[in-house]
């Protein structure tokens, strides 16, 4: 849903660089819901099952979802951020860092990608 959002936000803003900024804060909300989620999953896991929780497939599931959100929230997008920080003044697709930020953007969507993969066995895990 966040891919869909931040294509209607880059077909919808003239300002490439506004457009990213805001796509920016939308994914660090999905962030952090994603992050108080699974806390809340491997609580109550943890909390039902005891310590056969750590057995469950959707504990182990919910917990490398959760380790993929933090890395690519906490690792990639700081990345990201930093690359566009010191392309500055210039827009980040325009400067030096343009192939660096291409790379790294291309893996936080493949990480994404298997956030989304990972939710759908669980749904179909628990079904």
């Amino acid at each position: 849903m966040t891919g869909l959002t931040a294509s209607v936000i880059f077909n919808t803003l003239p300002d490439k660089q506004v457009a990213g900024n805001l796509a920016g804060h939308l994914f660090s909300i999905v962030s952090y819901i994603g992050i108080a989620s699974a806390f809340y999953l491997l609580v109550y896991q943890l909390l039902t099952f005891g310590r056969g929780a750590f057995n469950t497939i959707i504990f182990k599931i919910v917990f490398t979802m959760l380790m993929l959100i933090l890395i690519g929230h906490f690792g990639i997008q700081a990345l990201l951020q930093s690359f566009k920080n010191q392309a500055l003044p210039l827009d980040v697709m325009k400067s030096a860092f343009a192939s660096q930020f291409k790379m790294w953007h291309g893996v936080a969507g493949m990480v994404y990608v298997v956030e989304s993969l990972l939710a759908a066995a669980m749904v179909i895990h628990i079904k």
